[in-house]
């Protein structure tokens, strides 16, 4: 097993590999992982390697001390209402690169699986709804408080509502109350719930499963998954089509279906 730091000036974010499996671990205990600027950014450059890392098929998100995270740092963002424009340009800017480091999240070539113990709250939840998959711990609470504050959690919303029921999301949303991790698998946020303290363990088997597939495979799914939901049904049903004459052109898909017939382990070419 290796292992080094995305930012090893901060060490805000580390990153493990071993077996096909990358394990991304946000590393500001002490500030409650809230997403600052740096951590931000470091999200962003390591899951830009990970899309061009071809020795990795699977990734976990997970955080080190007792909250997966508590979204924005709120100190760093205020400290911005000095500003000329009270803040404006600066909000304006740190939300936007936010968004699109959840959106590299949805976009990576490889399937992320989030690993949560503790709470994630605001954007540490919409990190969570971004993840292809998540598995949360039995202690582990799910918020979206900023109604609390005067502030709706107008981001976390996409990731939420593209996630859970309507009525569910906007329960969390409009309530802002804490959300058990039951409650959570219930409302479709979480895939599975294990006891405390063994989410990261659960969350490496799953990884572990799904590096033993094709990459091309699940590159292709992936890619078509979210491609499809943002499309009436018939377009939907169109685009699928075409995706898997090209997936049953593959050479991985002519290998799998070949290995299932002769009865034996298929040799992935990634092609």
């Amino acid at each position: 097993m290796t292992a080094h730091t995305a930012i090893e000036t901060e060490a805000v974010l580390l990153r493990q590999d071993a077996d096909a499996v990358a394990t991304l671990t946000l590393n500001r205990p002490a500030a409650r992982n809230s997403l600052s600027e740096a951590l931000i950014e470091a999200l962003t450059v390591e899951l830009d390697r990970l899309a061009e890392d071809k020795s990795i098929r699977a990734v976990i998100l997970a955080a080190n001390g007792p909250v997966f995270s508590a979204g924005h740092d709120l100190k760093e963002m205020t400290a911005h209402r000095a500003d000329a424009d009270r803040g404006r340009t600066y909000f304006t800017d740190v939300l936007g690169r936010c968004s699109a480091m959840m959106q590299r999240i949805v976009r990576l070539p490889q399937p992320v699986i989030g690993a949560v113990e503790g709470v994630a709250t605001a954007a540490g939840c919409q990190l969570v709804a971004s993840c292809d998959l998540a598995v949360a711990g039995a202690e582990a609470r799910f918020c979206t408080p900023g109604v609390h504050i005067g502030l709706f959690c107008s981001t976390p919303m996409v990731a939420l509502s593209r996630n859970l029921a309507r009525k569910h999301a906007m329960e969390m949303l409009l309530l802002g109350e804490m959300v058990r991790a039951d409650d959570a698998h219930r409302f479709g946020l979480v895939n599975r719930v294990v006891a405390a303290g063994e989410a990261l363990a659960e969350a490496r088997r799953m990884a572990l499963a799904i590096a033993s597939k094709s990459p091309l495979t699940l590159k292709t799914g992936k890619r078509a998954f979210y491609e499809q939901l943002e499309m009436g049904l018939s377009r939907a049903y169109d685009h699928a089509s075409q995706v898997m004459v090209e997936n049953m052109l593959a050479r991985d898909a002519e290998e799998g279906i070949g290995a299932f017939m002769e009865k034996r382990e298929p040799r992935w070419q990634g092609r």
